[in-house]
């Protein structure tokens, strides 16, 4: 039976929820007092610990066996190449894809303490300025491995800018000629950068993922430049 523990932000689990959803409260009868919820996820589903799906913030997070969220992943995948603190993952975040997928220091910073809970991540040194470093497990490997190999589903562009496009024939010309020229600006920087980093790659798949970010930004740049005046 597979289960799921939720807890609403705080660091002791309420209860274990069955496949359908059910509360399973941690009582005398099944293990005595309440464990936080690292503890409760080892007794339950023993070492074949499963990944994480993060609920919005005021719905608390859902740690499930059956499925890694695309932020959770994007971390385990930074701590492969060792310890990092919130801060790092973030810039790391920021310079490895951020031309293709975003990570906030919000979700990072929601995420470190359920994948640590979960066991997926260790508590490592203190960094600078008393911040916290975090490890990867064996676990956390197991389970980023796992995420590698299922269907990744849809993929779906979010746009806020495109979104603006779209509608900007009811905006004056003035303010289309400053919507285009902000985001022109904004979009050469960005190429800079992904041309940068598409030149400095040496690992042949972030090369791929590199040139592709460059693709993108010259094809925002071509939609910028057909937008009529």
């Amino acid at each position: 039976m597979h289960y799921r523990a939720w807890h609403s932000g705080g660091s002791r689990a309420r209860g274990v929820m069955d496949a359908a959803g059910q509360p399973m409260p941690v009582s005398a009868a099944n293990g005595a007092a309440i464990r936080p919820l690292g503890a409760v996820l080892r007794r339950h589903c023993g070492q074949k610990l499963g990944p994480l799906w993060t609920a919005p913030p005021d719905r608390g997070t859902v740690v499930a066996v059956s499925e890694l969220n695309a932020t959770s992943a994007a971390l385990l995948g930074l701590l492969h190449e060792g310890p990092k603190t919130g801060g790092q993952l973030v810039a790391a975040a920021t310079e490895r894809f951020g031309g293709f997928f975003s990570v906030t220091r919000s979700q990072v910073y929601r995420e470190l303490p359920a994948l640590t809970e979960a066991g997926l991540l260790r508590l490592g040194k203190q960094g600078p300025r008393s911040s916290q470093q975090y490890a990867i497990t064996p676990a956390g490997k197991r389970a980023f491995k796992s995420w590698l190999n299922t269907e990744p589903g849809p993929d779906n562009v979010r746009s806020p800018l495109i979104l603006r496009l779209v509608y900007s024939g009811t905006l004056t010309p003035k303010q289309r000629a400053n919507l285009v020229e902000s985001a022109r600006a904004q979009y050469a920087v960005k190429m800079d950068e992904a041309r940068n980093a598409a030149k400095t790659a040496s690992d042949p798949y972030e090369k791929a993922a590199a040139d592709f970010t460059v693709s993108y930004n010259r094809a925002i740049m071509k939609l910028l430049d057909n937008i009529p005046e």
